[in-house]
């Protein structure tokens, strides 16, 4: 009975670690059964970490290409810290936004530049203003993107180099475009980027693979910030119940010894 108790705990903790862990899902099906392929990511299994200079492309291709469009409402310009920037590196980015603030003295609410502790400011005033200029498509916030699509990040990235000409056999609707990896087939956002769309700091070759890859790096990351720190703290979970194995074990076994 003891015996089995403690296989039971240690199963259970097993299997919290392992969650803890983020052991990569076999999720290659998108809604609708549409099938993509599983992309090897540097972020992924038990050790697995963000690429740093794919975060920092991925905030580019977002800012110069996605930021028309879509929010980035949870985020705030102070977290960039992860991505290597200091201080006066966000502050200076921040600043090139402005956002709303008051009331002053007078009751009024003004503009200001946007400093670390304010958050992305999303491209529309409100959701029928994005509406009204997307064909009455509503372009969804980015912040959770790779939580809120099943496949996560591999999605994104299909879905971002999957655009294609409609076969001719197919029946396309106004103002709609054809992606293979879409449910459907049919998307209401136009194809967002083209080879060399942007020009990469670090004059890494932008193919819309590699602008594709980094930003979906990128929104990963804005997902679950906290990513790496829960897996070094699942490791430490592992090895302390790896020692917990080994000391119930010799407690058993002591306990046990009399007993014929």
């Amino acid at each position: 009975m003891f015996k089995m108790k403690v296989g039971l705990a240690l199963g259970a903790a097993v299997m919290s670690a392992g969650l803890w862990l983020g052991a990569p899902a076999q999720a290659l099906a998108a809604g609708g059964g549409v099938s993509f392929e599983k992309q090897k990511w540097d972020h992924n299994g038990p050790t697995g970490t963000f690429d740093r200079a794919a975060m920092v492309r991925g905030l580019q291709v977002y800012t110069e290409v996605c930021a028309a469009c879509h929010s980035l409402d949870l985020v705030a310009f102070r977290t960039l810290s992860a991505l290597g920037m200091d201080e006066d590196e966000i502050k200076e980015f921040a600043s090139e936004y402005e956002v709303e603030d008051g009331p002053d003295s007078e009751g009024e609410m003004f503009d200001r530049d946007a400093l670390p502790s304010d958050y992305f400011v999303g491209p529309y005033a409100n959701e029928n203003a994005a509406r009204a200029v997307n064909n009455g498509a509503f372009p969804p916030d980015l912040s959770l993107i790779t939580k809120a699509r099943p496949g996560g990040e591999d999605y994104l990235y299909a879905l971002l180099t999957g655009y294609e000409d409609a076969p001719e056999d197919f029946e396309l609707s106004e103002g709609m475009a054809y992606n293979k990896y879409f449910p459907g087939h049919q998307i209401a956002m136009p194809q967002p980027m083209f080879e060399e769309h942007v020009e990469y700091d670090d004059e890494t070759e932008a193919t819309v693979e590699q602008m594709s890859r980094d930003v979906s790096v990128f929104l990963t990351w804005t997902a679950e910030p906290a990513l790496e720190i829960r897996k070094r703290i699942g490791v430490k979970v592992l090895i302390f119940l790896g020692i917990m194995l080994v000391l119930l074990i010799l407690v058993k076994r002591q306990v046990w010894s009399d007993v014929h």
